[in-house]
């Protein structure tokens, strides 16, 4: 057996990237259709770790050990097709010059505060290293995301969207109507058919149509 490898099976091919805003620090792995029963992320103030259990690769462990200290209550994790987003919750409103290893004293600057700051989106300014261009890492990401496809219930409601979004005024009103009327049992955009009556509930087989009070 090759160094390297758990029962001949390959490496998972892994990276990561992070970001940070003035309140949170988001470290963006980038790997591929991880399910979320594959994948246990453990939070503590100075690291966080990750486990991935891929079943076609060798077991993954990737333990980050932070410059600065977090709020494991307040830190959180996203699973996509394509990505984990850790968003973590510094506890101090420092500037960190890297995301692991020791502080860099004489380069610690506090953050002016900023009540209406949100975690979404990369700042205007470098963090992890000199020289990144984050318009790259930013296209990146989206990229990946644009990438992704929504399936069951959320490929659905992306469907009557984009319907809803390119419709005319009478396809439009034929939906509202028809779902409205239906109580969410129907969604027809024939507005010929559906501006002569109101719409009936039809709900799917097995099931038995309520009114709550």
């Amino acid at each position: 057996m090759s160094e390297g490898t758990c029962e001949g099976k390959p490496k998972l091919p892994v990276r990561h990237d992070w970001y940070q805003t003035d309140a949170a620090v988001v470290i963006t792995v980038l790997v591929k259709n991880i399910q979320n029963e594959c994948l246990k992320v453990e939070f503590n103030e100075s690291f966080v770790k990750l486990n991935i259990s891929q079943p076609e690769y060798e077991p993954c462990e990737m333990c980050f050990k932070l410059s600065y200290k977090v709020v494991p209550e307040q830190c959180s994790y996203k699973l996509t097709p394509s990505k984990i987003e850790i968003k973590l919750k510094k506890a101090e409103g420092l500037r960190w010059e890297k995301l692991e290893g020791d502080p860099i004293a004489e380069n610690i600057k506090a953050v002016p505060a900023d009540p209406t700051s949100k975690l979404d989106g990369p700042p205007s300014y470098p963090t992890s290293k000199k020289g990144k261009d984050w318009a790259v890492v930013e296209k990146e990401i989206k990229k990946q995301e644009a990438e992704e496809k929504p399936e069951g219930e959320e490929a659905l409601n992306k469907l009557f969207q984009e319907i809803y979004g390119k419709g005319s005024d009478e396809v439009k009103r034929a939906m509202n109507k028809s779902y409205m009327e239906s109580g969410g049992t129907v969604l027809s955009t024939n507005w010929d058919e559906i501006c002569r009556r109101k719409v009936d509930v039809k709900p799917p087989d097995g099931c038995e149509f309520k009114k709550w009070n």
